[in-house]
């Protein structure tokens, strides 16, 4: 089987693997690397130290005779409305008397965690590859989210898209909500891009949707984002205080934000995913259990979930109600630091029920021995009664 065999082979077992997009880039002639020095140099990685690992810059890198990239894509998109309808409702809805305010938590962690369920898929890939070719001895190895590669970089030169003015790998049919996964092998394929053909053009075009979109002015040009402006870096990655002056601008958002996403053209009639894992998750009534239960029987779902149930977690509740899910990356201390944030920046009425409560709650966490917790507290404790 030659090159190009093998590359029409594995096509077909990542589609019957359930992905929805597959892909072969080679290891050299990814341009768009050439940017991440400058990048890293200007400092937008922020406190993601392991963006400096020099293999980013060079999958040759990444392990010894490697000669091929196989990626993957799997649409995330589950069923219920973007952020922007939520918050756009989220007003009246806290006009209610008793209403408790709810917080956005990104669509890619609703259900279960996405490295483990990519995770399984592409082992299952390598499995059936080793099984295919048992001779000669090849070496593969997959990442989901998890290795010295950009997937973005390696998709767009694998021919599955474009990399977007929001820096999101866009694909003409499927859109942006996109798990993308890579297999480096040792295995001599055919790329998916012949050497006169050139990676999907761009075509955001004159549009700037994302940018203008984005709360924090988090993108300092088009194709290039300040992570350290990000509400996604500064409610998952960043460990530190998130600084006082974008608070405000991080509104209800607890992990994560999807609004650069919500908001473009490509995904207004981007595809639904049937994919259980992907769908949001609901918590038994005791809240610890993160078992899917039926509607008649949930209290709490992680789609826009109350921020008095996420600021009151203790560390035994959140491991086991976030056990499986991606949520976990935000850790403890950085959820409810969180939830406090996005309490404080909440609408509810002074003469509501559950102002009075929410104003209990914090004071109650501005006296927390974790320092983090209890100075985000009493900002937003501060907010509220001023």
């Amino acid at each position: 089987m030659d090159a190009a065999d093998k590359t029409s082979w594995i096509y077909a077992q990542a589609r019957s693997a359930g992905f929805d997009l597959c892909g072969v880039a080679p290891l050299t002639g990814l341009d768009d690397l050439k940017y991440l020095p400058e990048w890293l140099g200007r400092g937008h990685a922020g406190e993601m130290n392991y963006l400096h690992d020099p293999r980013r810059a060079d999958p040759r890198l990444v392990m010894e005779g490697a000669r091929s990239l196989i990626v993957v894509a799997l649409n995330y998109n589950s069923g219920p409305p973007y952020s922007t309808a939520v918050v756009a409702t989220a007003a009246a809805v806290n006009e209610a008397a008793d209403a408790s305010p709810r917080g956005w938590i990104s669509r890619y962690a609703w259900g279960d965690d996405y490295h483990e369920t990519l995770w399984a898929k592409l082992n299952a890939l390598v499995a059936s590859m080793r099984e295919q070719w048992p001779e000669p001895a090849f070496e593969a190895r997959a990442y989901a989210d998890t290795g010295p590669i950009l997937e973005r970089v390696a998709a767009k030169y694998a021919g599955l898209g474009w990399l977007a003015k929001n820096t999101c790998l866009i694909n003409q049919e499927i859109g942006s909500w996109l798990f993308l996964g890579v297999i480096i092998t040792t295995l001599d394929l055919a790329p998916s891009l012949g050497p006169d053909e050139s990676p999907a053009p761009d075509r955001c075009g004159t549009c700037t949707l994302c940018i203008d979109a984005c709360p924090t002015q988090a993108f300092t040009a088009p194709y290039v984002l300040d992570a350290r402006q990000c509400i996604s870096y500064l409610t998952i990655e960043l460990r530190t205080a998130i600084p006082e002056e974008l608070r405000p601008a991080i509104g209800n958002a607890v992990i994560g934000c999807d609004i650069c996403q919500d908001v473009c053209p490509w995904n207004r009639k981007a595809a639904v995913t049937t994919v259980a894992a992907f769908q949001p998750r609901a918590v038994a009534r005791d809240r610890t259990a993160p078992e899917q239960v039926s509607p008649n029987e949930r209290d709490e779902t992680l789609f826009a979930p109350e921020l008095e149930w996420l600021a009151s977690l203790t560390q035994q509740e959140f491991s086991a109600v976030f056990r499986h899910s991606a949520v976990k990356r935000a850790k403890w201390r950085g959820l409810v630091r969180n939830a406090c944030v996005a309490l404080g920046n909440s609408t509810v009425s002074r003469e509501s029920a559950s102002h009075e409560r929410i104003v209990t709650l914090l004071g109650d966490l501005a006296h927390s021995p974790d320092e983090l917790i209890a100075e985000h507290a009493s900002w937003a404790l501060a907010r509220l009664k001023n």
